[in-house]
């Protein structure tokens, strides 16, 4: 039973808060509209699907940010989840200043790329080597090529509603039918790139055996997201995710797990051990350099041994191993491999989860929290989603009202009712304490007073 399962009996309430002042965040975008478009440097954070003008943090330490005026709040977004252990972790600090005394960068080899590899590598059995790139984008623009050199074929087969970075071939969308060539989902791509892109719907094995025989020997990779979290919290059973590994290997196919999100995030092995499967390419992200540009592919030491110089598989990066970005990778996930520290932190996690759920229950919203591990996903509905057809999209001003709400009460969660939110080892039971009293506030207003 949940700590805080006597706030269901709490008063009602049905009122709003006063919104908070965003004088400086305001005057900072206006300022931005004449550099970036949109104000921006990365779309989401527009703020287009919520109200008011994008806020600009000015500082992070432990679960809080502040920002620039002067505003706190729980922090449930954790720079879109990589920072497992709150901002400004000091031992993640203490390793990047460390490195950063001996130059930020050299476009050369150092240790600081064997002990994050190292650390890796030998925690991980899932792989046996991998390369470092800039960004989780890259990591899965890398394992693509890969997959297509390594299996002489072009075509791949994407689920609708898994985001895999802003790649040609995979900025894509489902088309009319079962199985399809995906349609561009972006200007500036190729009619020809996305037509080597096959799209069928999430936990559909249907799909998934119609597109192999419509498409005989010709498709390179399966690539699914660890947990499907860019479009919702998608969770698929692990008998589903079997039968993908299972088909793929059948039809000489590789099966390519997009860890970005769910790498070390879920566990030390992320996903694939999740599943207990084991993928032929795994992409990681942005976690592995505790909040630094990074990225990682890896794989069986046969495949990788495809990949240039030592095949004929080409990919570069300057900046590829950053001695920083190393450093701080080095920081975060030498604490991840302490004794306890994800069953703590899943445990933390599922609490929190299970009160909000609960206080929801007993009102009679209709309010679902989709969780897995450290990771949640707050829906308006009362039905099980497991594809992104699903998702009710008129469901999403409910989510609009409540993501103000939450601010005026101190809780951030990422701009838009899509993305998911995080729980980190920084978050304390006062923290979360606060922050449940305050989404109960915010689903009462929601569902109880004119947006209902």
């Amino acid at each position: 039973m949940s700590d805080f399962s006597t706030f269901h009996e709490q008063p009602i309430n049905t009122t709003s808060l006063p919104d908070i002042s965003r004088t400086q965040s305001a005057a900072l975008y206006e300022k931005a509209l004449r550099y970036f478009p949109g104000g921006v440097n990365s779309p989401v954070r527009a703020f287009k699907s919520v109200f008011g003008t994008p806020l600009f943090i000015k500082k992070g330490d432990g679960c809080t940010v502040w920002d620039a005026d002067g505003n706190q709040f729980v922090d449930f977004c954790c720079s879109w989840g990589p920072l497992i252990l709150g901002h400004n972790n000091p031992v993640v600090k203490d390793h990047v200043l460390q490195a950063i005394d001996n130059g930020m960068s050299f476009g050369a080899p150092t240790e600081l790329e064997n002990d994050l590899a190292s650390l890796i590598l030998s925690n991980n059995k899932k792989i046996e080597k991998l390369r470092f790139v800039s960004s989780g984008t890259e990591a899965v623009m890398s394992a693509i090529r890969l997959a297509r050199g390594y299996t002489k074929r072009d075509k791949i087969l994407k689920f609708d509603g898994c985001y895999h970075g802003h790649v040609d071939s995979l900025l894509v969308k489902a088309g009319s039918g079962l199985v399809t060539f995906g349609e561009t989902s972006s200007a500036g791509v190729p009619k020809g790139f996305a037509d080597e892109t096959i799209v069928i719907p999430l936990n559909d094995k249907h799909a998934v055996k119609a597109a192999f025989d419509q498409f005989p020997g010709q498709i390179a990779a399966i690539i699914i997201e660890g947990i499907p979290a860019n479009n919702g919290l998608l969770i698929q059973t692990k008998e589903y995710i079997q039968f993908l590994r299972e088909i793929s290997k059948e039809n000489q196919s590789l099966l390519i797990f997009d860890e970005v999100i769910t790498g070390f995030r879920l566990g030390f092995e992320g996903a694939a051990a999740y599943y207990e499967v084991n993928p032929d390419i795994i992409t990681y992200g942005k976690i592995i350099g505790g909040g630094m540009p990074v990225g990682a592919y890896g794989s069986s030491a046969k495949i990788m041994g495809h990949v240039s110089p030592e095949g004929s598989v080409y990919q570069a990066g300057t900046l590829s191993g950053n001695p920083v970005a190393m450093a701080a990778g080095v920081g975060q996930l030498s604490q991840l491999l302490k004794p306890d520290f994800y069953e703590k932190l899943n445990a933390k996690a599922a609490e929190f989860v299970e009160a909000i759920q609960e206080f929801a229950n007993k009102r009679g919203y209709k309010f679902k929290v989709f969780t897995v591990g450290s990771m949640f996903w707050f829906a308006f509905t009362d039905q099980n989603i497991q594809a992104a057809a699903e998702i009710d999209a008129s469901s999403m001003v409910y989510f609009k009202v409540m993501h103000r709400e939450l601010l005026n009460r101190g809780v951030y969660l990422g701009p838009s009712g899509y993305e998911i939110g995080f729980v980190s080892a920084a978050h304390t039971a006062a923290d979360l304490d606060k922050a449940k009293k305050a989404i109960f506030d915010s689903l009462d207003i929601v569902f109880l007073k004119e947006y209902a």
